[in-house]
């Protein structure tokens, strides 16, 4: 009965895929749905990698920073393309890292860099980099500017890029918890009555 669920499961998610899809089974296990049906199972067991959740009604919203030991270290909000075919699913790499960098075909009009800390992705451009997480993208990953510098500095040229339609929190809850849980309460010495600690 196990079976015949999961790949029913498996099944309705190649149907309603996408041209292109990349479905989370685990931490580190993914189907990954190419445009012409074919699936393929991706194991980033014992690898770093970036995975974003695009930000639309059936996704988290949010990018996923994942060690080699599988543990989630770093997560924060994110926006992506207006438009479902804006920021391509898939299994990408870092093609290139620039610090500072101006959009040529989405320039500010002040000349200003739009695009500090892109780790490039796709050879169309596509990036996660510094921007606002309020506004959608014309197909570029914005992460918020507390946690893109700490993004970038851990990524290198080659990281998987995992880019999802599909809900990752579920995987990546007990980490976060474990990270993000309340601050730390600390016991300071006594004072005696002289004021002075021991």
């Amino acid at each position: 009965m196990k079976k015949a669920l999961w790949f029913f499961f498996l099944l309705s998610l190649v149907l309603f895929a996408q041209d292109r899809e990349l479905i989370p089974l685990s931490k580190t296990t993914f189907l990954l749905v190419d445009k012409q049906g074919n699936e393929k199972f991706v194991d980033m067991t014992g690898k770093d990698f970036i995975l974003v959740s695009v930000r639309e009604e059936e996704s988290d919203g949010r990018f996923y920073a994942v060690d080699r030991d599988g543990t989630v270290w770093l997560s924060g909000g994110i926006s992506s393309g207006e438009e479902a075919k804006f920021t391509p699913s898939g299994v990408w790499e870092v093609l290139s890292k620039k610090r500072f960098y101006t959009s040529k075909k989405y320039p500010e009009p002040d000349g200003s860099n739009n695009m500090d800390y892109s780790l490039f992705f796709t050879k169309h451009g596509h990036a996660l980099h510094k921007g606002s997480i309020n506004y959608s993208s014309h197909g570029c990953i914005h992460v918020d500017d507390r946690d893109i510098p700490t993004l970038f500095k851990w990524a290198w040229v080659g990281m998987p890029v995992l880019i999802t339609r599909n809900r990752y929190m579920d995987f990546a809850r007990p980490d976060l918890k474990r990270i993000y849980r309340s601050p730390k309460r600390y016991k300071y010495p006594r004072r005696g009555r002289s004021g002075v600690r021991f």
